[in-house]
């Protein structure tokens, strides 16, 4: 089986994409894919995998958002830049382009070569300084989009000079923390001088900590921008993979960093079954 690609990050976050609309695989064939070529070592490897596929109502095209251990995510943002650039590089779409997504349409521009701006979707639901008792936190949580994406966000002192392995028990009991049907991503960030915030996220469906995440950085500015705890109409956000923008417009929320095209090729991997 011989299966177009492109390998592309955003902020570290790295992502196969391949156009379903010319590969046509099933639901069943999307989710055994993702877990067979998102392993390192064995395959091409990254954190997810990507799908370009038909629009089904009033978008350019649909973005289908694959986690390597084969669920479907809402959607990711740090991934939806990069689909972006992959349609417009493909000539799927123009330099400004709405993509469908589960968790509704996101409306998309590019910037130049590199630099895409995404509007991302508003939350659907918001609890403020939920009572985490196990550990005795006061923490955020949302959900971004309908259905939204499910985000804890923790105020952390320190974080940048914190090892992620001193976090990553803590990540994990907030991720699934019986409260949360949907369990969530749980992000730590610390807020530095002049609107500048350092950021961690725990990725459920990773299940660890990645070095990005766009909607995790959409989600914390959000939080901060409402609990008006940044007066700013604009945040930098330190990742581990990278610094990322999200701008307040009038109440919009907007996501912009670079995306990186790795390599673009023919998937050959002879251990592939579908």
């Amino acid at each position: 089986m011989k299966i177009p690609f492109y390998k592309m990050q955003g902020a570290a976050n790295d992502f196969i994409v391949i156009n379903n609309i010319e590969l046509s695989f099933s639901q069943a064939e999307l989710v055994k894919f993702a877990q067979q070529i998102c392993r390192p070592h064995f395959s091409l490897g990254s954190d997810a995998l990507m799908v370009l596929d038909k629009p089904q109502s009033a978008g350019d095209l649909r973005m289908r958002f694959f986690n390597s251990d084969g669920s479907e995510a809402e959607m990711c943002g740090n991934g939806v830049r990069c689909l972006a650039r992959f349609a417009y590089e493909e000539q799927i779409a123009a330099e400004e382009m709405i993509i469908e997504t589960r968790a509704g349409k996101v409306h998309c521009w590019r910037l130049d070569q590199r630099k895409y701006k995404v509007q991302m979707n508003l939350p659907s639901v918001t609890q403020w300084d939920q009572y985490y008792a196990a550990k005795e936190l006061t923490v955020d949580y949302l959900e971004l989009g309908d259905p939204g994406v499910p985000h804890l966000l923790l105020s952390y002192p320190d974080l940048d000079n914190t090892d992620l392995s001193d976090l990553k028990d803590l990540a994990c009991r907030l991720r699934s923390w019986e409260e949360l049907p949907k369990g969530a991503n749980v992000n730590f960030y610390q807020i530095r001088a002049d609107n500048e915030v350092v950021l961690r996220t725990f990725e459920r469906g990773v299940e660890d900590f990645t070095l990005a995440c766009g909607t995790g950085a959409v989600s914390t500015a959000y939080t901060l921008f409402d609990k008006k705890q940044i007066s700013a109409k604009s945040i930098k956000l330190s990742t581990l993979g990278g610094v990322l923008e999200v701008e307040n417009r009038e109440g919009q929320l907007y996501l912009i960093g670079d995306t990186n095209i790795v390599a673009k090729g023919i998937l050959l991997d002879e251990d592939l079954q579908l």
